[in-house]
């Protein structure tokens, strides 16, 4: 019990250390203003499209990983979960490397198509769904491996198709698993700052989310910098609060 007080905590300090040495006052202000409100927007935008795109690649890549046997199956999962523990720094130099206007794929994708990713929020999405994209896959493969696979078999047997036997019988039964990574993807989208600051830029309504917004704000305003911490601290909590039974599951 103590072990479980002092985790939580550990947790709990510096939320409300936010709330302890907020300037309330100017709370009401922070709410109106347009590079707050902006910043916001934007950052609901991008996570809610990170976790879509993350959602309908990361179930086919997680049904691979849970059903597919084929030689280098543990070398990919290693490299869908990498994201998760390299620094994100790290993954918005390589997403530069690769995607940016002279990298490797993106030199092509600006000169045949005229596409360029960098410091837009196309660009931004892309850092968000690089960082956030393994946690749905994990919950679905976990959901998928703890399937009881006679229900399909059952289906599979009375004619169902692979389509119709996943799309009536798997997914329904691994839904809370989904659910679960998907809300999970979309809370780290929405705090992602290092790989979007670093491939797609911090421009004010363009690639300028919440987290960077209050890191240029730290740098000159401490205490606006907190009023905008708080605001993105009741949105996320008020949202996990929320679906907090589907990410627990039925009790």
């Amino acid at each position: 019990m103590a072990l479980a007080s002092f985790g939580a905590a550990s947790v709990l300090l510096p939320v409300v250390a936010l709330f302890v040495r907020a300037p309330w006052s100017r709370l009401g202000g922070a709410l109106s203003g347009v590079g707050a409100s902006t910043a916001l927007r934007l950052s609901i935008e991008v996570s809610l499209a990170a976790t879509a795109i993350s959602v309908v690649v990361g179930v086919p890549l997680a049904w691979v990983l849970a059903r597919g046997e084929f030689p280098g199956r543990n070398l990919l999962r290693a490299v869908v979960v990498l994201p998760i523990v390299l620094p994100p720094v790290v993954g918005g130099v390589g997403l530069l490397v690769a995607l940016g206007r002279s990298g490797v794929v993106g030199r092509w994708l600006h000169d045949a198509l005229g596409l360029q990713l960098t410091f837009t929020t196309a660009g931004a999405v892309v850092a968000t769904t690089f960082v956030s994209m393994p946690l749905v896959v994990l919950a679905t493969e976990a959901g998928l491996r703890g399937l009881d696979r006679r229900h399909e078999r059952a289906a599979a047997a009375m004619g169902g198709s692979p389509w119709y036997v996943f799309r009536r019988v798997t997914l329904p039964m691994v839904a809370p698993q989904l659910a679960a990574g998907a809300v999970l993807t979309w809370a780290r989208a929405l705090g992602e700052f290092g790989a979007t600051i670093t491939f797609a830029g911090n421009l004010a309504g363009r690639t300028q989310t919440m987290p960077l917004a209050i890191y240029q704000a730290r740098q000159v305003d401490p205490g606006g910098a907190i009023v905008l911490s708080l605001i993105l601290v009741l949105v996320s909590v008020s949202v996990l609060v929320a679906l907090g039974g589907r990410l627990t599951g039925p009790r």
